[in-house]
C-alpha cells in the first residue's frame, strides 16, 4: 500500500469532505456513487483524495483502507474509529460524530491562534519600528557623530554598527538572514520534541499545554470508545495525539493498569499530577454507570472551558508585559540616540 504523505488538506476541507460523505451516505446512496458524484465538483488534493479512496473502493477495499493512505490528512484515531464503524455498519454515525469533533477542534485551535495574535501584531510593530530607526535615524545621527568626532557609548556604536550593516551590506545581510533563518528551520525540523519540550516547560505555558493535552485526549478517547474500540486500544491511540511526554507517559501508565485488571480511575489515580481530581471523579462516575464514553465527553468540554480561561489569562498576561517590554527597548534606543546629543551640549555649554 502507497502512502501518500505529501497530500495534506485544510480542516475546512477535511470538514466539508467528512461531511458531504456523512450526509449522502445516510441518505442510503453507496459509497461508490457517492464519491462519483463528489468527484464532479472536487479539485486539488481534495480530488486526489477522492480518487484514491475511488480506486479502493472499486478493488473491493473498506474506506478505512483509503484513509490509511493519507497520514497527514487523516491521523490514526479517525482511520481506527472509521475501521470499528465499517465492521459494526455505523458508518453513516460515526462519520457524523467525527465531522462534529473536526468542528469542535476547529474553534477550540481558533481560539488559541486568536490568544496568539495580539503579542504578534506586538514584536511585528517593535521590528518595524527598530527597522525603521536603523535605515532612516540612526545614519543621520552617525554622520554628524562622525564629523564632530565625539566618543560614543557602546549602545550607540552597536545601533550605527547594526545600521551601517543594513545599510551598507544590505544583500550580505538578507543572504545571511535567510541562511539563518533556513538554518534555524532545519535545527527545529531535527530537534522539535526537544525544543519544544523546553517551551512547554515554561511556567505559565506548561500548565496550558497541558490543558490542551488533556482536552484532546478527552475528545480522541470519547469518539474510539463511542465507536466500541476497546479501553487499552482507544488509551494506546490517544496517546499519540498529546504534546507534553509527561502526560503521554501518564496515559500509557492508566493503560498498563487496564490491562492489569483495575479501573481506569485508578490508573489516573496513581498520576494525580497530570489528572486532576475532578476529571477522576468524573471518569468513576462513567465506569460505575458503564457510560464511560459520555463522561469523556464531558472531561473535553471541561478542559475545553479551562483552556478558555487559562488563554484569556494569559493573553491578560501578555500584553502589559508585552508592552513595558517594547517601551523599554524602544526607550533603551532613544536614549542611545540622545545621549550623545546631550553630551556635545554639555560640552559646549561648559567651553
Amino acid at each position: 500500500m502507497k502512502t501518500q504523505k505529501n497530500i495534506t488538506l485544510k480542516n475546512a476541507d477535511k470538514l466539508n469532505l467528512l461531511s458531504n460523505l456523512s450526509t449522502m451516505i445516510s441518505a442510503g446512496i453507496p459509497i461508490l456513487e457517492t464519491v462519483d458524484s463528489l468527484l464532479e465538483d472536487s479539485k486539488g488534493n481534495v480530488k486526489k483524495v477522492l480518487e484514491s479512496i475511488r480506486e479502493d473502493v472499486l478493488q473491493g477495499n473498506h474506506l478505512y483502507v483509503a484513509f490509511t493512505k493519507f497520514p497527514e490528512v487523516f491521523d490514526k484515531v479517525t482511520i481506527n474509529v472509521v475501521r470499528a464503524s465499517e465492521e459494526a455498519g455505523t458508518l453513516d454515525v460515526t462519520l457524523k460524530d467525527i465531522r462534529e469533533q473536526i468542528e469542535r477542534e476547529m474553534k477550540f485551535n481558533d481560539k488559541i491562534k486568536s490568544a496568539m495574535v495580539y503579542p504578534l501584531i506586538i514584536l511585528v510593530v517593535f521590528f518595524g519600528v527598530l527597522l525603521m530607526i536603523l535605515i532612516v535615524v540612526i545614519p543621520k545621527i552617525s554622520t554628524v557623530f562622525s564629523r564632530l568626532n565625539v566618543d560614543l557609548p557602546l549602545p550607540t556604536k552597536v545601533l550605527i554598527f547594526m545600521s551601517d550593516v543594513i545599510t551598507k551590506y544590505t544583500l550580505p545581510f538578507l543572504a545571511g538572514t535567510i541562511v539563518l533563518v533556513f538554518f534555524l528551520f532545519i535545527i527545529y525540523k531535527a530537534q522539535r520534541k526537544a525544543i519544544l519540550g523546553i517551551v512547554y516547560r515554561f511556567p505559565v505555558i506548561s500548565t496550558l499545554v497541558k490543558e490542551i493535552d488533556l482536552a484532546h485526549f478527552a475528545r480522541s478517547m470519547y469518539l474510539l470508545l463511542t465507536s466500541g474500540i476497546t479501553i487499552t486500544n482507544a488509551l494506546e491511540l490517544s496517546q499519540e495525539v498529546v504534546l507534553r511526554s509527561d502526560v503521554a507517559n501518564a496515559i500509557k501508565h492508566a493503560k498498563e493498569t487496564v490491562l492489569a485488571g483495575k479501573n481506569l480511575s485508578q490508573g489516573f489515580k496513581d498520576e494525580k499530577k497530570i489528572f486532576s481530581g475532578i476529571i477522576i471523579k468524573m471518569v468513576e462516575a462513567g465506569e460505575k454507570t458503564g457510560t464511560l464514553d459520555k463522561s469523556m465527553e464531558d472531561v473535553s468540554r471541561q478542559m475545553d472551558y479551562r483552556v478558555d480561561n487559562s488563554l484569556r489569562t494569559l493573553t491578560a498576561l501578555l500584553e502589559p508585559i508585552m508592552l513595558v517590554a517594547v517601551g523599554l527597548l524602544v526607550g533603551g534606543i532613544m536614549l542611545a540616540i540622545i545621549a550623545p546629543i546631550y553630551g556635545l551640549i554639555g560640552q559646549v555649554n561648559s567651553q
